[in-house]
């Protein structure tokens, strides 16, 4: 099955270079490299990508990848976005010991097994196998028990494919798979009187409300703490740059005595 998706926007990059590195993030050194996106550039290889060691987040989406090894070495990588390459396997993640995100919809995973690789990454709680919205999937997600065999595999994951399945707002994407698993249409031949069965438990909804809540005040505690990282990012670019022209300011003194 071949990704479907967006395609590489730049022909003639095929490989990661350090030259190509600094020019996406703008930083002289690799080691000084947090986050990067390298999304529709046509890589067929990660180059010396293994050498930006202190990276935090990484795009690579929308290539023509099949294996992942440099990033063997990125240990404080936390968010990755691999989603429509080529990749068969992910085995080099494994080293990945902070990774918390991975999205590799979109690619040629074909088994269960080739997610074990993950298993060992307590950090991990979000992953993508597949996206309706931009029609990326894998091969493996084609199974009926795909969904319960991942859970099965990675216990530690709290969100699959944009639906969370434990924490805080669980009850709500499990209700409806169980409603639209409920209106699904019998496959058996002939028409055959249905038994009507409640498809969830007495006395459900009257939780209902609270629930709802739950998810809403949980929206808005993430909202706030993603507003109060920019805030504090905010004021130390300030800081930084009131340092800066301090720096500079008897510099600038001097000269103009200079005849």
């Amino acid at each position: 099955m071949e990704p479907l998706g967006e395609k590489p926007a730049e022909a003639g990059v095929l490989s990661i270079t350090a030259q190509l590195l600094k020019s996406h993030s703008g930083e002289f050194a690799l080691d000084s490299i947090l986050l990067l996106k390298l999304r529709g550039l046509g890589l067929v290889d990660l180059g010396c990508l293994g050498e930006c060691l202190n990276l935090e987040w990484l795009d690579l989406s929308g290539n023509a990848l099949t294996h992942l090894g440099p990033l063997a070495s990125l240990r404080q990588l936390a968010v990755l976005n691999v989603s429509n390459n080529r990749l068969t396997g992910l085995e080099p993640l494994a080293a990945c010991e902070n990774l918390q995100s991975l999205n590799a919809a979109g690619n040629l995973l074909a088994t269960p097994g080739q997610l074990q690789c993950l298993a060992g990454l307590q950090s991990l709680e979000h992953l993508r196998l597949r996206d309706p919205l931009t029609r990326l999937s894998n091969p493996l997600c084609a199974s009926p028990s795909y969904w319960a065999v991942v859970r099965e595999l990675l216990p530690g994951l709290k969100v699959i494919d944009g639906e969370r399945v434990s924490g805080q707002g669980s009850e709500l994407y499990q209700l409806c798979r169980d409603l639209d698993s409920s209106l699904r249409p019998s496959s058996s031949p002939g028409p055959r009187a249905m038994e009507v069965q409640p498809w969830v438990e007495p006395g459900y909804w009257e939780s209902w409300p609270l629930q709802s809540s739950s998810i809403l005040e949980e929206a808005c505690r993430q909202f706030q703490d993603t507003l109060q990282e920019c805030l504090d990012l905010d004021r130390q670019a300030s800081d930084i740059l009131a340092q800066a022209q301090q720096a500079l300011s008897p510099a600038e003194t001097t000269s103009s005595f200079v005849f």
